[in-house]
Order: structure tokens, then sequence, then C-alpha cells
């Protein structure tokens, strides 16, 4: 369900970084938001030196994106920031000041993922259990 994307400049990261960094992303969404490691995405998008700018300046940055569904409470919204940016510097060396998480979110009934509308925060077990569930076409 969630889809972070983490874009660099070429080679900032090593492919067993992006690996530590795409499982820890995953660890701390789902401890956090409470859903199953398997709606995790994570998207590495590796750009040219000459395309990554702060200040007007070619800069290296790790810059994280994620998207979640609106309705998780305000305080996770903002551990689940903490903790991300926190492991993507630790995990990639790069420093805390270089690096920039933000999660944006719309509801999740502007969303499909597996061809069925996302369920809202909380929904997740019904909606789960629905896909398990046979449907009956009589």
């Amino acid at each position: 369900m969630p889809v972070y994307t983490c874009t660099t400049v070429q080679s900032t990261l090593s492919g067993d970084a992006k690996a530590e960094l795409a499982a820890e992303v995953t660890r701390i969404h789902s401890m956090i938001n409470h859903v199953p490691g398997s709606y995790v995405n994570v998207v590495f998008h590796e750009l040219a030196t000459d395309e990554v700018y702060t200040n007007g300046q070619p800069a290296q940055p790790l810059l994280i994106n994620g998207w979640v569904r609106t309705g998780h409470p305000e305080a996770q919204s903002s551990q689940l920031v903490a903790e991300i940016a926190a492991a993507a510097s630790r995990v990639t060396g790069i420093p805390a000041q270089r690096v920039l998480v933000v999660i944006q979110n719309s509801p999740a009934h502007l969303a499909i993922e597996g061809g069925r509308v996302l369920p809202a925060p909380g929904e997740e077990e019904a909606w789960l259990q629905s896909l398990k569930d046979p449907v009956d076409d009589h």
C-alpha cells in the first residue's frame, strides 16, 4: 500500500545499502502503522549529478518521499518520519542534514492495488479477509 521513493544522485548508494534501507523502511512502516511488510513498496530513483540541486548548487541529498493512506494518527506519522530519517542516515552513512523525508497522503479510496480499492486505516483485516473469501457469482 504505501510507496516510498528514495531519490539520490547516481552511485550514491550501493546495492547492499539500498536493500538494507528498503528493509528498514518496511520494518518501521509495518511496526508503526500495524500493516504487513508485504504492503510496503520501496523504490529507488537515481539521477545524474547535474540533476539534483540544493540552494541552487549541485548536491547529493537523500530524498525520501512516502505516500500513505489518510487517517493515521498524527503522532504515528511524526514517529514514522523521524524513525525513517534516522534509519536512512544510519544505514547509508549520509549525514542527517542531507536527508529529507516527506510523507504525503490521500484517502485510501483514491488508490487501487491488485485491482482493489485500498481499505481505510484500521480496516485492513476485513480487506484481507475479503481477499481470502471466495466470491459467489450465483
